[in-house]
């Protein structure tokens, strides 16, 4: 079935030969691309007669190869080709892996509900069952999905422009979190001012913006000054300024960012070194030189072509450690949960554990959450049936428009708590708030898939579908 080749991926060879098109590309790439281009010429016949996949990316991967052949960068040279396989069969490993959005999608939803104080939902979330919660997820998956997009724009187009587009996605955060900063100050004043009940502007940590906005203003330019919901966005910010260097490390070879990386870890939970924030004496509350590490990891097994991807001979016996750990956590921490709502019942290693560190993302935290993540990479398939269901479908959505998504979700778990808070806090009135609010972010998740395919042109597409996988960072 692989010596049929798709009509429209033909039609995109054929146009090769053009010359308005070979001329266009010849001034792009210079003299020495427009040899390339002759050279490629004789190749079209040959292209056609392979899989459907291939010939879509041909040309990129010619590309590379040229890229491979010059002198400079001869570690990225080394591993051009081979981290980075756009053609035959391989094409099939490009498509997008739904895990990925699966997850952040449920992530996000997560982050919505816990959001929400005393929210009876957030008894069947994560950080009620585990150590961790929503935010180790939302910061792996983050890590995972830079490396796998911009290492895959690292080998194909340098790291001149892989820097550029990291920094243009972390512009692309900070605007938002600006954004997202305006609106929830102007929600939580305008809640205040309507019921008559300041608590809100300490509870939401907003006060200081009250008393000395000139300066507070400022502060939160500088991710300094960071109201409650809004602190995971600036540590992201903060990770992928700093990405370029992470990347460029991994790409030599993981172990020279990973140890690093595991040092300053070690050092913020032996001397609790932490970053500095508005109002003075507070700190951040995701430290970011201890979620640096978690971030790193996720990088580290997301970027194409490293030894990290490949399992090893012991993978059964890690996998069985794994389990034992993630079934050993779940049972501490659901007895927690329960001596929470039931006094008498006991809570296991309780008085041992507690308090479980977040902001300095405590080993307890962390362990689980790393084994946590190994269980479902060896268990979960990336085509696993469930990920195609009509239930999965609005958390993969979710998942693929992150950053409105985590923003919507902000301004609504503040909006929910206001109205239990004001009105009725019952159960029955909790589930609805819930199912509202759920059920805004899947719409909106939707909306927005359909206003971005809707401008989305066939050879747009072809290329997501070959080279980078439709995948946001």
């Amino acid at each position: 079935m692989y010596q049929r080749c798709d009509s429209s991926a033909s039609e995109f060879l054929r146009s090769l030969s053009r010359p308005p098109l070979i001329a266009a590309i010849c001034m792009q790439i210079g003299d020495r691309g427009r040899g390339w281009v002759e050279q490629c010429g004789p190749t079209k016949n040959r292209t056609e007669k392979a899989v459907p996949g291939a010939v879509a990316s041909h040309a990129a991967a010619s590309v590379l190869r040229w890229r491979a052949a010059r002198p400079r960068l001869k570690w990225l040279r080394r591993d051009a080709v081979s981290s980075v396989n756009l053609e035959g069969p391989a094409g099939r490993s490009q498509q997008r892996d739904l895990r990925l959005d699966f997850f952040r999608g449920l992530a996000l939803v997560f982050i919505f509900i816990d959001h929400i104080p005393e929210n009876v939902l957030s008894y069947f979330t994560l950080k009620a069952l585990q150590f961790y919660d929503a935010a180790e997820v939302f910061i792996f998956i983050s890590g995972y999905t830079s490396a796998l997009v911009f290492g895959r724009a690292l080998a194909l187009q340098g790291p001149i422009y892989a820097t550029a587009q990291i920094l243009r996605r972390a512009w692309q955060l900070y605007v938002a979190h600006i954004f997202l900063f305006t609106i929830f100050i102007a929600e939580v004043s305008y809640t205040v001012t309507t019921f008559n009940n300041p608590m809100y502007n300490d509870e939401m940590r907003v006060a200081d913006f009250l008393q000395e906005p000139h300066i507070a203003i400022v502060k939160a330019l500088l991710l300094q000054f960071q109201p409650t919901f809004l602190d995971i966005l600036p540590l992201y910010i903060l990770l992928l300024v700093i990405f370029p260097v992470i990347l460029l490390g991994l790409r030599l070879h993981p172990l020279l960012v990973l140890i690093p990386s595991l040092l300053l870890y070690a050092v913020v939970q032996s001397t609790d070194l932490s970053v500095p924030a508005y109002p003075e004496g507070h700190v951040w509350y995701f430290n970011p030189l201890a979620w640096q590490f978690l971030f790193t990891a996720g990088a580290a097994l997301g970027l194409p072509g490293t030894t990290m991807q490949r399992p090893g001979p012991t993978a059964g016996a890690w996998l069985l450690i794994a389990m034992v750990i993630v079934g050993v956590g779940f049972i501490v921490r659901l007895s927690w949960t329960i001596h929470g709502v039931w006094d008498s019942s006991p809570g296991l290693l309780l008085k041992d554990l507690w308090p479980v560190n977040k902001n300095n993302l405590s080993p307890i935290r962390l362990v689980p959450f790393l084994s946590m993540v190994f269980v479902i990479g060896s268990l979960v398939p990336m085509e696993a049936g469930f990920l195609r269901s009509a239930v999965a479908k609005p958390l993969i959505l979710c998942g693929q428009q992150s950053l409105e998504i985590f923003c919507l979700g902000i301004l609504l778990s503040a909006l929910g708590h206001f109205i239990l808070s004001e009105y009725n806090s019952t159960i029955v009135i909790q589930l609805a708030v819930n199912v509202v609010g759920v059920a805004a972010l899947c719409l909106t998740a939707k909306m927005i898939d359909w206003y971005k395919s809707v401008g989305r042109t066939p050879l747009s597409a072809a290329a997501a579908r070959s080279g980078g996988n439709g995948i946001s960072p």
